[in-house]
């Protein structure tokens, strides 16, 4: 390993010294340690992901030295140690202190670390440990190519501003402190790579993973379009983006999907099916590659709604245990409605689609009985718990904040709008947060939301009282009364479900070429006839049931119908009765209505005030 140029108090090297075994070297030097032995810790979660996950666990060897001879390092916690005061320092206080250890690095997701002969990609949060105590110290690391023939071509692509390293190359990086430093993730590797500027501010759009014909003209085209739009929606009168620059890190596998928001890049993973392809014969957006820019215009979203504008429960972030807050319905379920809306307004996709993309999201919160039973107050609450932690019972248990939250955006929206005859909306509400608690939060000017700020912001723009809305349907469970708000729009809402189709009403997953069900819903066919999620459906009046062949067989009978499954629960055979019910599954539509006015609801943009 490379020398450490030391050009600050807190100063790291990091390396991906074997990539086969997926193990980063780290070097961490501390100029002046505590006197009385300085604590390390590594953070037990990653901020927008809601769970303790342990990170430390990865470390797999760490020791301490200064002046070449070794430092006693006690373990305090599963994430702390301490080191024992170094001694030869001058003036009494202790010399500088060196930690020297390894992390496993097998994740491959958007939180944590990931390394091998085809890339290498961190989360700060999983590699480099705090110094406590001297968090607001600038801290520089020093990304060091691996000793490795597959890296001898691979470029850094990271938000973290430059020290001595060029642009997309190896070498120092700067942070002005730690909670700076582990909010730019970092991916090594051959990557492709286009920039846009969206009203001046560079973006880059880095892929890594191999993705033949790749369209990066059309990709820059379209999140051109999207970042623009959103710039514009929080700063409609100076277009000034909140970040000098930003990253688009994108990871194409063969079937995966995921992102997470940083304040100036965000980390996604998709499949590489969904990415545009140059040789497409049609310039409609596909399913695949429209789910992919909605999430990058979700996690771009974030940039300022949750990493700038944050419920107080964030600020500041303790990583070491949960940090509850009730607010993950703004924080999330706002982002998700404006992500797909964010979509019309730049004119990548049309109404029709956007109706489509919001029928859907109808139907998944109405599917689940679990909407009855916990409110998106506490689903927000219970992330840490719930959310994060599903199991196979999630469906009749547990409602999403980010869906419902979703419905709860628009609900509002379109009560501001009626409420003030148009002049007001959802979008003032946002720019009321972005300019009182978000625009000034990096430079030492913002402060978190509480919840009985973001309701009493709610009665100040439209003028109104929001409290019952709030007692309803956020603290309450109550179904938000969607047709009823979007008729004065012109907006005609059905639910053309098939209740004459015959249904068992479960998720239905594969284990092999076995069908099982993943999940019974409350109340259904396969929940009254004793069925459970886990279950092994073998046959049903005799006829053996496959992963492919459930919906055909179940075709042939009528809603009402009595057959008989035999179903394996673990190694037991065991024989259900099963009275069939009609498909209970919502089937959302939205539609413009022809006999009304126009729609002038929350697909156009309220003017700024």
């Amino acid at each position: 390993m490379k020398k450490l140029n030391k050009n600050a108090a807190i100063a790291y090297a990091i390396v991906g010294h074997d990539l086969a075994a997926h193990l980063f070297h780290v070097t961490l030097t501390v100029d002046a340690p505590a006197p009385d032995g300085q604590i390390f810790a590594l953070p037990a979660w990653i901020p927008g992901s809601y769970m303790i996950r342990e990170f430390s666990r990865n470390i797999v060897r760490i020791s301490a030295e200064s002046n070449g001879e070794p430092v006693e390092l006690t373990k305090l916690d599963k994430h702390s140690w301490k080191a024992a005061p170094p001694k030869g320092g001058l003036n009494d206080r202790p010399a500088p202190l060196t930690l020297h250890y390894e992390v496993y690095a097998w994740d491959l997701s958007v939180r944590a670390a990931h390394l091998d002969q085809n890339h290498a990609f961190f989360n700060g949060t999983s590699v480099f440990l705090r110094v406590l105590g001297q968090e607001d110290q600038p801290h520089v690391v020093d990304i060091q190519r691996p000793d490795h023939a597959a890296a001898q071509t691979w470029r850094v692509a990271t938000s973290l501003p430059e020290l001595k390293a060029k642009r997309y190359g190896f070498g120092t990086y700067i942070a002005a402190n730690y909670d700076e430093l582990i909010d730019h993730p970092v991916e090594q590797g051959d990557f492709a790579l286009a920039t846009f500027k969206a009203h001046g501010v560079p973006h880059d759009i880095v892929i890594s993973g191999r993705v033949p014909n790749l369209d990066l003209a059309r990709l820059s085209a379209d999140l051109k379009r999207i970042c623009e739009t959103q710039i514009a929606f929080f700063e409609p009168k100076s277009k000034q983006a909140p970040m000098d620059r930003y990253v688009f890190m994108t990871l194409a596998v063969g079937d995966g999907y995921g992102g997470l928001e940083h304040r100036a890049s965000t980390a996604l993973i998709c499949a590489r099916a969904d990415l545009p392809s140059t040789t497409a014969t049609s310039k409609d957006i596909s399913d695949g590659y429209l789910q992919y820019l909605g999430l990058c215009s979700h996690e771009y979203f974030h940039t300022w709604n949750v990493k700038r504008i944050k419920p107080a429960a964030f600020a500041p972030y303790n990583l070491q245990v949960e940090n509850y807050s009730p607010l993950l319905w703004l924080f999330e379920g706002f982002t998700s409605y404006y992500d797909d809306l964010m979509l019309v307004r730049a004119g990548v996709i049309a109404e029709p689609a956007y109706f489509k993309l919001l029928g859907k999201t109808i139907g998944s919160v109405l599917r689940g009985s679990g909407r009855t039973k916990q409110s998106v107050a506490d689903s927000s609450f219970d992330a840490w718990g719930k959310y994060y932690r599903q199991d196979e019972n999630a469906p009749n248990a547990i409602i999403s904040y980010y869906t419902k939250g979703s419905l709860i955006g628009l609900a509002l929206d379109l009560s501001i709008r009626a409420k003030t005859g148009g002049k007001k909306s959802l979008d003032d509400v946002m720019r009321a947060l972005w300019e009182r608690y978000g625009r000034d939060f990096y430079q030492g000017g913002g402060r978190g939301v509480t919840p009985a700020e973001v309701e009493a912001l709610l009665d100040e723009i439209s003028g109104g009282r929001f409290k019952p809305f709030f007692d309803k349907y956020i603290r309450g469970t109550e179904d938000v009364p969607l047709a009823k708000l979007l008729a004065p729009f012109g907006v005609k809402y059905a639910d053309e479900r098939k209740s004459s189709k015959a249904s068992l009403d479960a998720n239905i997953g594969r284990d092999g070429n076995d069908c099982k069900l993943s999940s019974v819903h409350e109340n259904g066919a396969a929940h009254l006839a004793g069925l459970s999620a886990g279950d092994l459906l073998v046959a049903i009046d005799g006829l053996r049931v496959t992963a492919t062949n459930l919906e055909t067989l179940l075709s042939r009978y009528g809603v009402g119908s009595n057959i008989e499954v035999h179903a394996f629960r673990r190694d037991e055979l065991m024989t259900f009765s099963v009275a069939l019910q009609g498909d209970r599954v919502p089937n959302i539509t939205l539609t413009l209505d022809p006999a009304g006015k126009k729609s002038t609801g929350p697909l156009r943009p309220s003017a700024a005030r």
